[in-house]
């Protein structure tokens, strides 16, 4: 439904996160391999840029090679999750520390990290509430 305003939002398509330039194998194991996305052939003109693409849950996470790479502090894709404790597992397993954060009324979620420092939060509806 348009509304007064002529359009409508859908969903979100992708996010995309700066990686340093060299960094696609390291995306493929985090994106590809732990998380178990499913990697997108990129077009040629944008591949030729190098970094890569993901998709999984309905959505994209592209990765864009950027010289002198340093990650936000604050900024950061908001992913729902179902299983959010066996992901948190998961990560902290292969080394990627998780940081619980009680602050977000109707929802259990926790801050995590890729292996470049992009921030990353995984959120699930609390049912408990």
């Amino acid at each position: 439904m348009t509304g007064t305003t002529g359009f409508s939002f859908d969903r979100l398509h992708h996010v995309q996160l700066d990686v340093p330039p060299g960094a696609e194998e390291r995306c493929r194991a985090f994106w590809g391999g732990l998380l178990g996305m499913t990697e997108l052939a990129k077009p040629p003109v944008l591949a030729a840029r190098g970094g890569c693409w993901f998709r999984g849950g309905g959505y994209e996470v592209h990765l864009g090679v950027v010289a002198g790479h340093t990650p936000s502090p604050k900024a950061h894709p908001g992913i729902l999750v179902t299983g959010l404790d066996a992901l948190a597992e998961r990560l902290a397993a292969a080394g990627h520390p998780v940081g619980w954060d009680e602050n977000f009324p109707g929802f259990r979620r926790f801050h995590s990290a890729d292996p470049f420092g992009n921030r990353l939060e995984f959120l699930e509806p609390d049912r408990s509430a």
